[in-house]
């Protein structure tokens, strides 16, 4: 049974910047694709950011690319989420999510293990 604990997550101003962590224990991390799901207030969770096993393939949603930076350590079983230029539209509890082999999807029941999700809160 893998565990996904985030950090992170806090209050930040319009423009302002957060780096998100996922750390993994329980599994071989390096045999995971890993990614970002998030959930504003009476809206869907939706994708963010994924990264495959090793790292070497990453996609984003529209609404964050050029602005967020998805990277995976495996060395320290740890994804991170680096998040640039925030907007009041990226609050939302952010969850970190694992896959088995393959890379992350937008569908979410491709997902095998969950965290329990930070809060990120951007001010106007």
């Amino acid at each position: 049974q893998a565990q996904l604990v985030e950090s992170g997550g806090g209050v930040v101003q319009t423009g302002g910047s957060l780096t998100l962590s996922c750390a993994a224990s329980g599994r071989t991390f390096s045999s995971y694709s890993m990614g970002w799901f998030r959930q504003a207030p009476g809206k869907e969770r939706e994708f963010v950011a994924a990264i495959s096993r090793d790292g070497g393939t990453k996609n984003y949603a529209d609404s964050v690319k050029e602005r967020f930076t998805i990277s995976k350590d495996n060395a320290k079983n740890t994804m991170y989420l680096q998040m640039n230029s925030l907007k009041p539209e990226d609050t939302a509890v952010y969850y970190c999510a694992a896959r088995f082999w393959r890379m992350i999807s937008l569908e979410q029941n491709d997902v095998n293990y969950w965290g329990q999700g930070t809060q990120v809160t951007v001010s106007s």
